[in-house]
């Protein structure tokens, strides 16, 4: 079930990278928990490369605790605005020191209105 959930975990940051590119060469250790029945499990998340590791990240400079099937359906299906959703709501949250967060609130609210702004069209001459 660890080895699921750290190609979940994986998988997940791969996909929100892909969506936030600016957020892929950020140096950065993440603590994550996820709850579930009677159950916590607790990953270091290593960036850029993206290595996930079983237990506690004494290092962590972000934290981030969710429920663990909020979780599982998440990393399969969510997107960016599934995402910030989440946070915004409380089924996902995310400590750490004001300076990092904010950074990735700001790059990841940038992303979005790229992604809502149309794109200029060239007209053939």
């Amino acid at each position: 079930m660890a080895d699921d959930a750290k190609a979940l975990i994986e998988l997940a940051v791969r996909r929100f990278i892909e969506e936030v590119p600016a957020l892929a060469p950020i140096k950065l250790v993440v603590g994550i928990e996820m709850r579930g029945r009677g159950d916590v499990q607790q990953f270091r998340l290593e960036m850029p490369d993206v290595k996930v590791t079983r237990g506690p990240a004494a290092d962590a400079r972000v934290r981030v605790d969710m429920r663990r099937e909020f979780f599982n359906v998440m990393a399969r299906e969510g997107k960016i605005a599934d995402w910030v959703e989440a946070f915004s709501y409380g089924q996902a949250k995310a400590s750490g020191p004001d300076q990092i967060v904010k950074l990735i609130v700001n790059v990841v609210e940038r992303q979005i209105e790229r992604d809502r702004t149309p794109k200029a069209r060239r007209q053939a001459s």
